[in-house]
């Protein structure tokens, strides 16, 4: 999906994103596709909207005026709708981006999704839960926070994570490392939330060959069919890779380049 041929429609609705974070959403977006049509809807009139301007040019997007001709009513969701029906009709993308923490995308995403196209969205943890299950994949924008320490990931050419037998106190033959007692135990770190390691386990059990063993990315892409927003940065971890490594009940097993 990564393939620069897949081409992705970015829709900003600059009533609800975070302008600092724009550099940070491009990148999040390119690894699923090229980002060919990128706007952003807004009333440019506004002061909110200041932030915005002097990048949306650094970063080649497209920005949509609308007005907000009644008090209280918000122009830029149906604006945006409309376009991203028109773009969907006329066959030039194979996804789209909604970058938004607003549930009036919920319907708009799932008739995307109908489609047989691909649908993500990016917003804040606050985002209704409706809307972040009707994409495909949801990536919260605090995780897209550059502040966050993040380790560098040595290349590999696959990787492998593996479930212990919870009463065997040895490893497993080829295990990267000896493990005295194996128990069912996640790393929490100071400031993230606590992962709840049954989503981990249904994953897995989804993605397991005959010997116990799955490839990471196939657990990564179970983990998204369950709940769209997981993602590892939200636990304090890098990679899937990383957040595996955390846990007692599984080891990981790396064929270096």
């Amino acid at each position: 999906m990564n393939d620069t041929k897949f081409n992705i429609a970015v829709l900003i609705d600059g009533d609800n994103a975070q302008a600092k974070l724009i550099k940070e959403l491009i990148e999040e977006v390119s690894k699923y596709g090229k980002a060919t049509i990128r706007r952003i809807y807004g009333d440019w009139t506004m002061p909110q909207m200041n932030s915005w301007k002097e990048i949306i040019n650094q970063y080649s997007i497209n920005p949509i005026q609308k007005f907000s001709y009644t008090t209280g009513k918000n122009s830029t969701d149906s604006s945006l709708i409309i376009d991203a029906m028109d773009i969907l009709h006329g066959h030039t993308v194979d996804g789209f981006c909604i970058v938004s923490s607003d549930s009036d995308y919920t319907g708009l995403a799932k008739r995307i999704r109908e489609e047989g196209l691909f649908v993500m969205g990016i917003g804040r943890r606050t985002t209704p839960i409706a809307f972040v299950n009707s994409c495909e994949i949801f990536t919260f924008s605090e995780n897209l926070l550059p502040e966050i320490e993040l380790t560098r990931e040595k290349k590999v050419e696959k990787v492998e994570v593996k479930k212990l037998e919870m009463a065997d106190s040895k490893p497993k033959r080829g295990t990267k490392k000896e493990i005295e007692k194996v128990v069912e135990k996640i790393e929490v770190k100071k400031g993230f939330p606590k992962l709840d390691i049954g989503i981990l386990d249904k994953a897995f059990d989804i993605s397991t060959n005959e010997e116990e063993e799955a490839y990471i990315a196939k657990v990564g892409s179970s983990l998204r069919k369950i709940d769209p927003s997981f993602d590892s940065r939200t636990y304090g971890f890098k990679t899937l890779t990383h957040l595996f490594e955390s846990l007692n009940k599984y080891t990981v097993v790396k064929n270096e380049v």
